[in-house]
């Protein structure tokens, strides 16, 4: 079993404390674990808060200072190490000393104020992994529900200037790919969410199905492409758990929180965030950072140990 390497995610929220949890639950081989972290992050659970982990799993370290651990607390020093234990994590990936990267919550907003201007993780390690063109996609799992995003983090006055045919139809076609060659499905099927509410009513609410959706589907189709639509999300993610209705391998939202509200619902605490499209695979918890809770103890590992299992297994 290769090594994965686990990035311990902002200090000053709950990221190391559901690292931790998930390690002793899991209870996995110290030769196929490496947390790119810091020990005095490690060191302050175990001395303020009783947590620490049972077994030595390697650590490559990111220089942090005791002193700048601020449960709770968003700083430029979290988003720093934040930012340079992916980039480590890239690098290692790069060099083939693991298979997988699990990467644990961050925040965005430390991140800027550190001078990293990503709109979130995936962005990060498409940029330092990526090659040949290749492009990072946002798929999220929960058991057998698979929902990719064709846009993540983008304002919704933004979603029809890039949701156009030639868009549609790339990011359809190298999920095809992805779950051809890596899932070894061998004609996974597919369902795409319309933009507008009724899928446009024909035009009534909005033209994007009529202009670029169907034209797309009709192209992706006469390529071999299994796929079907465009569905109004609010019945198709309805019929998700009805007994007899049709079931997908993968439902395409078109937007961040068409596809991360139905998902959420299901299945919050078992939800992995995949990072698919690249060479390496990476997973991470469909949470964030919850600096409401952080060092309180009462953080739910489930994410992350399904982000793990997710990785060590691939």
């Amino acid at each position: 079993m290769a090594k994965i390497a686990i990035t311990m995610g902002d200090p000053n929220s709950i990221s190391p404390e559901i690292i931790i949890k998930a390690l002793n639950d899991l209870d996995l081989p110290e030769q196929n674990i490496i947390i790119v972290g810091a020990s005095s992050v490690l060191n302050y659970y175990e001395q303020n808060f009783d947590l620490n982990l049972k077994k030595k799993y390697e650590v490559v370290e990111i220089p942090f200072n005791y002193e700048d651990i601020k449960i709770g607390s968003e700083t430029k020093e979290a988003g720093d190490f934040s930012f340079l234990a992916i980039k480590k994590a890239c690098e290692m990936a790069l060099e083939k000393k693991i298979k997988a990267i699990v990467t644990g919550p961050v925040s965005k907003f430390a991140m800027n104020l550190a001078g990293h201007h990503y709109s979130g993780q995936t962005e990060i390690i498409e940029k330092y992994i990526a090659t040949q063109g290749q492009k990072a996609e946002m798929l999220f799992i929960m058991d057998n529900l698979k929902i990719l995003l064709l846009t993540r983090h983008v304002a919704i006055k933004e979603l029809p200037k890039l949701l156009k045919k030639d868009f549609i139809v790339e990011k359809i076609s190298c999920l095809d790919k992805e779950f051809k060659e890596k899932l070894h499905i061998e004609s996974p099927s597919f369902a795409l969410c319309s933009l507008n509410p009724h899928a446009g009513e024909n035009g009534l609410f909005g033209d994007e199905e009529i202009k670029e959706y169907i034209p797309a589907i009709k192209e992706l189709k006469e390529n071999g492409i299994n796929i079907e639509g465009p569905f109004p999300s609010d019945g198709l993610f309805a019929n998700i758990k009805k007994e007899n209705s049709k079931r997908y391998d993968c439902y395409i939202a078109s937007y961040h929180d068409q596809g991360l509200i139905p998902i959420k619902l299901l299945g919050m605490n078992s939800t992995v965030n995949t990072t698919i499209g690249l060479d390496t695979l990476r997973t991470s918890p469909a949470h964030g950072t919850a600096f409401d809770i952080a060092g309180k103890k009462i953080a739910d590992e489930a994410s992350m140990i399904s982000a793990i299992n997710i990785a060590i297994n691939q």
